[in-house]
């Protein structure tokens, strides 16, 4: 069980889980909507199925590469861990697992669930082919706060769009920090990123602008309902652990990057989403 869980990184759960947590959150608190124990294990365990089959793809996806790859070549499959073959079939229970969580919730889930699969598991393979990986990766994990929402009420609505807009632009932007560290590897290989095409200096830059377009986004949300003073107090918060990644990763020295992808995006995940549910129930 701990290798199955080193190999999907269980422990990143926590980026996408506060906001699909919103999104529950807004979904129960709509008028006549009711707050069911069992619509929380299924959103929950959707959350956990999805992300663990897209992990769990992509790391059979990309074993052949993992193995040539310093960084990552003490993973689980290229180190002998796990073989290919288990992987894949982990990758399958999890998507079987999904799809009938979704089921339990409403039909519409269900009908979304292929959807939302094809976008997690398909993100695996965008490094082959296109620079703009970083940004399907950030598609994927928004689908958390819209789908929790469609999970409790059965339609769409705005608020919990433009939480995963957010999502989007965040995710998106710190992945692009993480890639700083194959640009080489990326270009040896003929892999596609963002750094391996623009360059260190470059792609901090874009990652700046599009962690912009995330803090424009919240405060946009903020303003829509009128949240009170502990959503602001959350976003403050949010925003300083956006500033801090920026400040402590620099072309030249990117000793701190983990520091800034798991830490500072963890913690900002995490006391974001306990303020705007907060804020939400009191």
């Amino acid at each position: 069980m701990k290798k199955y869980f080193s190999l999907i990184t269980f422990s990143h759960t926590v980026f996408a889980l506060p906001f699909a947590l919103i999104g529950f959150t807004l979904g129960i608190t709509q008028p006549g909507v009711q707050f069911e124990w069992l619509d929380l294990v299924f959103v929950l365990l959707c959350m956990v199925f999805a992300r663990s089959a897209a992990m769990a793809f992509n790391r059979y996806i990309d074993a052949d590469i993992d193995k040539d790859n310093i960084r990552t070549a003490s993973r689980e499959i290229p180190s002998g861990k796990i073989s290919k073959s288990k992987a894949l079939q982990f990758t399958i229970i999890n998507c079987i697992g999904f799809v009938i969580s979704s089921g339990m919730l409403n039909v519409l889930c269900l009908y979304l669930s292929p959807i939302a699969l094809l976008v997690i598991l398909g993100y695996s393979l965008t490094k082959r082919f296109t620079w703009l990986c970083h940004f399907v990766l950030g598609i994927g994990l928004s689908l958390a706060p819209i789908g929790a929402y469609i999970a409790v009420t059965e339609h769409f609505q705005t608020l919990p769009i433009i939480f995963s807009l957010a999502v989007f632009t965040w995710v998106s932007g710190f992945d692009i920090i993480y890639a700083l560290q194959d640009e080489e590897f990326d270009k040896a290989h003929k892999l596609y990123s963002l750094p391996a095409k623009l360059g260190k200096f470059n792609s901090i830059i874009v990652s700046i602008i599009v962690h912009l377009n995330t803090v424009l986004l919240l405060w946009y949300a903020g303003w829509y309902i009128e949240f009170g003073t502990i959503y602001w107090i959350g976003m403050g918060l949010f925003t300083t652990a956006l500033v801090y990644q920026h400040l402590i990763v620099k072309p030249d020295d990117l000793s701190r990057v983990n520091r800034a992808f798991f830490t500072a995006n963890g913690i900002a995940s995490v006391v974001f989403g306990i303020f705007v549910i907060t804020d939400l129930l009191v």
